[in-house]
């Protein structure tokens, strides 16, 4: 009974607060980034596609050819890509000027050394070509909680969230604020062209309906002025590889 009166407060506070906003709305806004630069003509690669669980990030059917690396097997089977291999960031199995756009969403996090994977980045992309990502900013309260706590505690919270276990990984948070991906950037032979900081829905805070009401209350805040738009929680930008 509990369980239900707390489900059913939070459903209220959805409607009242974010009527327009649904599941998974942060993939959404970086799908639309996305298909600014991705054209039926492109080549694409999806740098930690994984198994190919968020629907967002299926453009099969809006490029020539996609493929995807991720150090996790099951990016073989990835329904969303025409070729998966498995691989990490620093050595990226193709030749130079393979792709014309690279993106990675949620991967910026994870990365322990980000020059090494972007200089990667650069050396695939055709020169003109495009990387872009979606990573949680560094400065929001989510990833400096999560920089406090163990892996195990992160997999708990993404369980309750509706995530298995298996798609929550280690965080880094070294490329995750606008200044150092521009300078990351630089020294990888790419130049950052673009940043959004956005705030929505606040998901990490829908558990439970007070904690829920913190995060409206921090939303409203960090929109009601740009002076506070480094603490929001998305941060998604583009950067390019000059001809």
């Amino acid at each position: 009974m509990k369980q239900g009166k707390a489900t059913g407060l939070r459903e209220k506070l959805d409607r009242t607060f974010y009527p327009d906003v649904g599941r998974n709305w942060d993939d959404s806004l970086f799908r639309e980034y996305l298909l600014r630069r991705i054209t039926p003509e492109s080549v694409v690669l999806d740098l930690g596609a994984g198994a190919g669980v968020v629907a967002q990030m299926n453009f099969r059917n809006e490029c020539r050819r996609i493929c995807g690396v991720d150090p996790d097997p099951r990016v073989v089977d990835n329904p969303y890509l025409h070729e998966g291999k498995v691989s990490f960031g620093e050595n990226l199995p193709y030749p130079d000027a393979t792709f014309d756009v690279v993106f990675c969403d949620n991967v910026m996090e994870h990365l322990d050394n980000p020059v090494a994977v972007l200089s990667e980045v650069a050396r695939v992309l055709q020169p003109g070509g495009y990387f872009l990502w979606k990573t949680p900013n560094k400065l929001h309260y989510v990833p400096l909680l999560a920089s406090l706590t163990p892996t195990r505690f992160h997999q708990f919270i993404n369980k309750k969230r509706g995530r298995d276990e298996s798609d929550t990984f280690p965080t880094r948070y070294k490329a995750n604020r606008p200044a150092a991906v521009s300078r990351i950037c630089k020294a990888s032979g790419l130049e950052m062209t673009d940043y959004r900081l956005v705030e929505s829905r606040p998901e990490y805070t829908r558990i439970s309906a007070p904690i829920y009401v913190f995060g409206i209350l921090y939303e409203r805040l960090v929109n009601s002025t740009n002076l506070f738009r480094h603490f929001r929680v998305l941060f998604m930008g583009e950067a390019r590889k000059p001809r």
